[in-house]
C-alpha cells in the first residue's frame, strides 16, 4: 500500500533513552553499582551502552553471563536504588528535541513513548525539562510483561492513543527497536543518535534513517505526511 493510499498519520511513538536522551553516564553508573553488588567486576562504559534499550534481565545476561540470569532481580533492585539517587539528574535531553516536539504538536500530532525505562523516571525527566506536556501516553518496563523486542509495549501504546498500525510510526535508535516495530508491524524511523550504524539498520528494508529527533526529522514528518493530521 503506497502512502497515498494508506491512513494519515496521527500519531509518532518514540522510544526513550538514546531517541530523545542521553542517559549513557547515570545508566553505566547504575549498572556497574549493580554488578559491584553482585560481586562482579565492572563493564567498560561501551559495553554498556551497547545494552541501552534492552531490559536490564538481558543487559545483565549480555555483560555477565547467562549463569547470572538468577541474580536478575537482585540486580534489577541494586540498579533502582542507584537510579533513584543519579538518573533523573543526569539525563540529558538532545539539544534539539524540545524544539522538534513543539513543532510536531504544534502540527497536530498526539505522541507517545515506549521504552524499557519505568515510566516513573521518564516522567520525571521530562517533567524537569518541562517536556511532559507534550506526550498523550507514555508506556514503560513496568507496564507490560514482555518487553521489547515483543510487540506488547508498542501494542499497549497504540491501544491507548485509540490509534491504528496504519496511523503510527515508531522512533527508535536500535535494533531492538525496530524489531518492535516490525512485530507490531508498524512503520519504523530509525535516528542514529545512538550506538547503531546506518549500516547495521540494513536488515531493515523500506524505512528512514535519520540523524536524530530534529528540524530534519519534522521535515521528513511533514513530506511523509503533506496533508497534516487531520
Amino acid at each position: 500500500m503506497s502512502d497515498h493510499d494508506s491512513p494519515s498519520l496521527k500519531t509518532i511513538i518514540f522510544d526513550f533513552d538514546f531517541t530523545l536522551a542521553d542517559s549513557s553516564i547515570p545508566i553505566v553508573g547504575c549498572v556497574n553499582y549493580g554488578l559491584r553488588g553482585l560481586g562482579l567486576p565492572e563493564a567498560s562504559s561501551d559495553a554498556i551502552r551497547r545494552t541501552i534499550g534492552l531490559h536490564l534481565s538481558e543487559a545483565l545476561v549480555v555483560l555477565a553471563g547467562e549463569e547470572q540470569q538468577p541474580n536478575a532481580g537482585k540486580f534489577l533492585a541494586l540498579f533502582g536504588e542507584r537510579a533513584d539517587q543519579i538518573m533523573a539528574d543526569n539525563t540529558v535531553i538532545f539539544r534539539e528535541v524540545p524544539e522538534a516536539l513543539n513543532d510536531l504538536k504544534n502540527r497536530g500530532y498526539t505522541m507517545g513513548i515506549v521504552s524499557t525505562k519505568y515510566r516513573y523516571r521518564i516522567e520525571d525527566i521530562l517533567d524537569r525539562a518541562g517536556l511532559l506536556r507534550y506526550f498523550d501516553n507514555i508506556v514503560g518496563g513496568e507496564d507490560v510483561d514482555r518487553h521489547k523486542p515483543a510487540p506488547d509495549s508498542l501494542l499497549l501504546a497504540m491501544e491507548n492513543l485509540s490509534v491504528s498500525r496504519q496511523e503510527v510510526i515508531y522512533v527508535g535508535d536500535s535494533i531492538t527497536d525496530a524489531k518492535t516495530a516490525e512485530a507490531a508491524d508498524v512503520e519504523f524511523v530509525a535516528v542514529t543518535s545512538g550506538t547503531t550504524s546506518p549500516k547495521e539498520f540494513d536488515a531493515f528494508p523500506n524505512m528512514a534513517v535519520l540523524a536524530g529527533v530534529d528540524h530534519e526529522f519534522v521535515r521528513y514528518i511533514v513530506e511523509r505526511n503533506p496533508d497534516g493530521t487531520s
